[in-house]
């Protein structure tokens, strides 16, 4: 049984397929019932229970919430979740911040052991780290259906294979993603650690690491609790301060082995931070 709230589609930007499986598909490999993407205009409500189909879905932007059994999960931009349809269920778009989604319903193979392996690690609601991947793989679905391609039903189990494997390792794929970003952004810590007298900025650091200057400024902010800048201007301050004490040179030879072009500059950083000019550091030290 399925009820819908919506006012049918009118955005020419939605799209749903309703496919009917060969013999051989239907025997053999996973295959799609329906699948599509709902765009904002015509964010719907469903509810449904007792329909044999599995269903995974994708919230390209916007909110929503879907609701398992009693229990209701909130639902934004990179969430997706996985639900087993015969058990009862109910999800809505917000009404302020209408959602577009993209979904498969799809059946045949071994659909209840994928889920049923899938609710035993984790809950019907997930969020890929990968979720580009995610939303690859169900355009890709809609597309070779869409133009009916001799080899759709073939190439369409492989891609729900594919979604299948993004669901079930979501957990030790966020875990390696964080690990690996983890230690990304440790490379470039260290590396502003031992270049920070040189002309680094954001364009630099996210060429030389392969990371959008984007991530990089909000992750390392995540990890490290400070910007990239901060922690160029703190490394160059502690060598500033290692050279007033056991150095003779001088604020405007210092200032451009720290990495100032202008001295000025670094003796406004220096007092900013030490809460003293740079003579009464060296003095304090020496005297």
């Amino acid at each position: 049984m399925e009820i819908h709230g919506s006012n049918g589609f009118r955005n020419k930007l939605s799209k749903r397929l309703i496919c009917t499986p060969s013999p051989a598909a239907k025997n053999t490999f996973f295959y799609i019932q329906e699948t599509g993407c709902l765009k904002t205009e015509d964010a719907a409500a469903t509810q449904r229970h007792n329909l044999d189909s599995f269903l995974i879905a994708a919230v390209i932007s916007g909110r929503g919430e879907v609701t398992i059994g009693n229990e209701t999960y909130p639902l934004g931009k990179g969430d997706c979740f996985f639900l087993d349809c015969r058990i009862s269920h109910f999800y809505k778009s917000s009404a302020n911040d209408p959602w577009e989604l993209m979904w498969v319903h799809f059946n045949g193979s071994t659909s209840q052991q994928y889920y049923d392996y899938f609710i035993s690690q984790s809950k019907n609601v997930f969020r890929p780290p990968f979720f580009d991947k995610v939303v690859s793989a169900i355009t890709d679905i809609i597309d070779i259906n869409d133009k009916k391609l001799p080899d759709a039903e073939i190439t369409t189990s492989k891609l729900i294979v594919d979604l299948l494997t993004l669901s079930l390792t979501v957990n030790n794929t966020a875990q390696q993603y964080d690990s690996a970003l983890k230690q990304k952004l440790a490379a470039v810590h260290n590396y502003i650690d031992d270049h920070f007298n040189e002309d680094l900025s954001l364009e630099k650091l996210s060429s030389e690491f392969y990371i959008s200057k984007y991530y990089l400024t909000r992750e390392y902010k995540r990890i490290y609790g400070k910007t990239i800048f901060q922690h160029i201007i703190t490394a160059r301050i502690n060598y500033g301060k290692k050279l007033l004490r056991f150095s003779d040179k001088s604020v405007e030879e210092i200032s451009h082995l720290c990495g100032f072009n202008d001295q000025s500059y670094f003796a406004r950083q220096f007092k900013k931070t030490e809460n003293l000019t740079c003579f009464s550091y060296r003095k304090m030290w020496r005297d």
